[in-house]
């Protein structure tokens, strides 16, 4: 028998085991997202972010309760607040009743659908600018299975969230930004600048281990034509941007 007819029954390597692949994204990162470039399959850790989720939103409405998150809401968009003072008492229960229906709705939907889509565009986004600008020679798949796998970090986080609204009267849990792991959590939203503020938020420790996670994820999936700069840059340009736009609108509508 051949040396090439014997390597052809050699048993190649099945890649890393699913849990393996989730532990990895946390404790071995760059070994687990090459094994995510190789096999891009995504519903493990899709399903998972989607359920927890759904869970917080649930225990959300259990604890805190719909109607203060709205109440918070509308405190954090003062002139939506005034208008809905001017009311007359019988229309602004009925606004009060309409906003709190859709705010639940929003909660479960946007776990369920807006997260999948959101991955969708951000994914399409991406593929856009390390495929068509950068030409690395990475699939949609790829990048939307890099995508759902450095999520995980925000399962840990709902998690620290949930942990944090229990510890708390509801009233006093923070709806918008419950964990100090960001700049805003040290300033005062009420009397600073909705400008700085939102940049400040989006400083967040689980944002930055995200963006570094898609941009290690993307570096595995593009191989030697992607350095690991190129693909955090490909990253960080477009969630920038969007920060800018986010801290433009609410310095613009507070």
């Amino acid at each position: 028998m051949s040396p090439e007819s014997v390597s052809a029954f050699e048993p190649q390597p099945s890649g890393m085991s699913e849990m393996s692949r989730l532990s990895g994204v946390f404790f071995e990162p760059k070994k687990a997202f090459e094994d995510v470039a190789a096999r891009p399959a995504f519903w493990v850790p899709l399903i998972l972010t989607i359920l927890v989720g759904v869970v917080f939103s649930a225990l959300l409405g259990q604890h805190v309760g719909w109607s203060e998150v709205v109440r918070q809401q509308q405190q954090m968009n003062p002139k939506q607040a005034e208008r809905v003072a001017q009311l007359p008492a019988d229309q602004r229960d009925r606004a009060a009743a309409l906003t709190t229906t859709i705010t639940q709705i929003s909660s479960y939907a946007g776990s369920v659908l807006g997260r999948p889509i959101g991955y969708l565009i951000v994914a399409a986004v991406l593929l856009g600018i390390v495929r068509g600008i950068m030409s690395a020679p990475i699939k949609f798949k790829q990048v939307f299975a890099i995508l759902c796998y450095a999520s995980l970090p925000g399962i840990l986080q709902t998690v620290l969230k949930t942990v944090v609204m229990f510890l708390k009267k509801p009233e006093d849990f923070n709806i918008v930004n419950p964990l100090a792991f960001n700049p805003a959590a040290f300033m005062d939203f009420t009397t600073s600048s909705k400008f700085v503020y939102t940049i400040a938020a989006s400083l967040d420790v689980f944002a930055i281990w995200t963006i570094v996670l898609v941009a290690i994820g993307l570096k595995a999936a593009g191989g030697k034509k992607l350095s690991f700069g190129g693909a955090l840059t490909a990253v960080v340009l477009p969630w920038a941007v969007l920060v800018l736009i986010g801290a433009s609108l609410a310095g613009l509508f507070s």
